[in-house]
């Protein structure tokens, strides 16, 4: 299987993920509950990766927070920030994780809306969405659609000259462009584990710049005689058993990352991306992209709707996704509801051959219709 799936998940891991995974599952208990062997090496693999983390994000890794994955870092982000019938301004390109979280708050946010892949504009729309007062503002760095990379530095200029929090979704950044929190004055930003950071299913990253509120409650291993949950980062946040085998993956994904030039690896990505649009705009298909867009590439082919389209590419060896790919305020703004596109993603470890290999499949099945 040709696999391009990797903006919802990187299936393909360095072989050092699924060995840490296999040796925390044999070797680790249950962190900070037991003064034993095994419970101290689970404490010692979750510090180890938060450390880890809070290297490649340049933080304290006291500020490093496990999650289950991306969406529940961006509830508890927003649940703390956010009150109904408060003003929110996110960005036009917005994942289900931070609009049904809103929905679901009872917030209708204000949408900063510009073209695909113009930084400026996009700067400029959130200039005129921001007020003093806004409960937030949320912007993903990467669209999961598009691949189009917004100006989170810039964004999070205007929001600390207006008093509003910025919470960050680097769902399709982290492990691929820089991520620095603190440079940009963000209260939170929020990640999975298992996409550009190579770490197994089940793990994700809150970074925590402001004090958030918990979103469980329970056991911590710590301060056992108060019912209230602590204070202090990260148990804050880290009510019940932790997933140590997954946090072990994760740590052995970072360590991965941070052994690698991420220009390099940036550059290795963008030309894979070039490489494909080139070769079906060549072939006749609708291709969307533009200056800056890393990761992700959506596409249609000329007489084939998109899920028809990538059951057949399926069919071939080739795994892509089709339709909304659960950010339909993106594909307003793209122009490309009600159907969506054919979404092609790749990671650290895609070949080039593999690229080859879906443009001739691409090819076949345009000459088939």
């Amino acid at each position: 299987m040709i696999y391009l799936d990797n903006a919802a998940t990187t299936l393909r891991k360095p072989p050092q993920v699924e060995a840490a995974v296999l040796e925390a599952l044999r070797s680790c208990a249950n962190p900070g509950r037991g003064g034993h062997a095994a419970a101290a090496r689970a404490e010692e693999k979750v510090y180890g990766t938060r450390r880890l983390a809070a290297r490649l994000f340049g933080l304290e890794p006291e500020q490093i927070c496990f999650t289950a994955n991306a969406t529940e870092g961006l509830n508890i982000a927003l649940r703390t920030l956010v009150k109904p019938g408060t003003r929110v301004v996110i960005s036009g390109l917005e994942h289900n994780a931070v609009t049904r979280t809103l929905a679901g708050l009872g917030v209708e946010p204000v949408v900063a809306a510009a073209p695909l892949f113009d930084a400026a504009a996009w700067t400029e729309a959130f200039a005129e969405a921001l007020r003093p007062g806004a409960a937030a503002c949320v912007c993903l760095q990467v669209s999961n659609v598009f691949g189009a990379v917004l100006p989170v530095a810039e964004l999070g200029a205007l929001c600390a000259a207006r008093g509003v929090p910025l919470v960050v979704d680097a769902s399709q950044s982290a492990g691929l462009l820089p991520v620095r929190p603190a440079d940009w004055g963000a209260a939170f930003v929020a990640m999975p584990g298992h996409k550009g950071l190579l770490g197994p299913q089940g793990t994700g990253l809150l970074l925590c710049l402001e004090q958030p509120a918990p979103l469980r409650f329970g056991g911590t291993g710590s301060r056992s005689e108060d019912r209230r949950m602590p204070e202090e980062l990260p148990d804050r946040l880290e009510a019940g058993t932790l997933n140590v085998p997954g946090i072990a993956g994760l740590g052995a994904g970072l360590r991965w990352l941070l052994a690698r030039d991420p220009s390099a690896l940036r550059r290795n990505e963008t030309a894979l991306l070039r490489r494909a649009a080139r070769g079906l705009e060549g072939l006749g298909a609708r291709v969307w992209t533009g200056p800056g867009q890393t990761g992700v590439l959506s596409f249609r082919l000329p007489g084939r709707d998109c899920e028809t389209a990538a059951s057949a590419y399926a069919a071939r060896g080739i795994a892509l996704r089709a339709g909304l790919h659960c950010a339909p305020l993106a594909h307003r703004t793209g122009g490309t509801l009600p159907e969506g596109t054919l979404r092609l993603s790749v990671s650290p470890l895609t070949r080039e051959s593999e690229i080859e290999g879906f443009l001739s499949v691409s090819e076949a099945l345009i000459r088939k219709k």
